[in-house]
């Protein structure tokens, strides 16, 4: 019998636990041809903002031992583009969708999620509106405004939060920083404001320095670090985070092969996310998926909801 992959954010239910992270697949369409998407639990598109922004100066990339530093600056086509080009083509993915919003301001994400409400249209069970749910950033470390800092202030936390549950009732997902002196008090303060979960971990502020131009290699200075090199601190953060709320926490940071992806789950994840692996192996996502299910059925565990009951720590 297979095991059972369900995992339920709020009032969406997702196929099984892996995710494709935002900011590392686009709206979905750029990897059509290398990735089956709809096999996987859930798309998490690429963030929309209210203008269409062209991000940071290059170079905004630069690989590490075990990872890279980027700082993108979260360029997207702005919400009106997103609405025109991007939400139809995603009402056609099987996988649900969570939609990614940033902002430098509060009025700016309720900016977003109101537009993407009225588009998208109420949800109704069997119709795809292209929007299953949102994912508020609130920790990106590579935007001089807005980002980040927000995800540093559980009072900033609590108010966002609860002001664009007011707006929207599909599930809403707060994306944590690991940036923080007490990620707990920020999950904590995500729930409190009617969060449905928190997504666990964004990326955190790295720098390389080229010693021959005696200059950052990166135009901004610092970025975001990625990559297996990030895995343990993301797998301590779920660990804190999923026992400090009774929300779900998705996990995510340097997931590579369905051990990392276990290591999440076992830590307390409910679900995960695959980001700068599919840089190096698009394949990655459905591997992950296969091994998750590979490990449930030798261990004799009957649902993937279990699974965070059974670290024994």
């Amino acid at each position: 019998m297979s095991p059972d992959l369900r995992v339920r954010i709020g009032d969406l239910l997702m196929p099984n636990p892996v995710g494709l992270a935002s900011g590392t697949f686009g709206y979905g369409l750029e990897y059509e041809s290398l990735v089956e998407t709809d096999s996987l639990g859930a798309l998490y598109t690429k963030a929309v903002t209210p203008e269409p922004r062209t991000g940071n100066p290059p170079p905004r990339l630069v690989e590490t031992p075990s990872g890279m530093i980027n700082s993108i600056g979260l360029a997207n086509p702005g919400l009106e583009a997103f609405l025109r080009d991007k939400l139809p083509a995603l009402r056609a993915r099987r996988c649900p969708v969570v939609v990614n919003v940033a902002g430098s301001t509060e009025d700016d994400y309720l900016r977003v999620v109101e537009a993407i409400e009225a588009a998208a249209g109420r949800p109704e069970p069997g119709l795809k509106s292209g929007v299953d749910a949102y994912e508020i950033n609130i920790s990106c470390p590579n935007v001089k405004h807005g980002g980040m800092a927000f995800g540093t202030d559980p009072v900033q936390v609590e108010r966002l939060t609860h002001a664009l549950r007011r707006v929207s009732s599909r599930p809403l997902i707060v994306k944590l920083s690991p940036n923080v002196t007490d990620i707990a008090s920020i999950a904590r303060a995500a729930e409190s404001g009617g969060a449905d979960a928190v997504s666990c971990i964004n990326t955190l502020v790295g720098m390389v320095i080229d010693v021959k131009r005696r200059k950052p290699a990166i135009a901004m200075g610092t970025g975001g670090l990625s990559g297996p090199a990030i895995r343990p601190v993301g797998v301590a953060c779920t660990y804190k985070v999923s026992r400090a709320v009774r929300i779900p926490v998705i996990g995510l940071g340097g997931i590579m092969c369905a051990s990392d992806a276990l290591q999440y789950l076992l830590a307390g994840a409910s679900a995960i996310q695959v980001g700068t692996g599919t840089f190096i192996d698009p394949g990655i996502p459905g591997r992950v998926l296969a091994g998750i299910e590979g490990w449930m059925l030798e261990f004799g565990v009957t649902r993937v909801s279990d699974i965070k009951n059974l670290l024994d720590a």
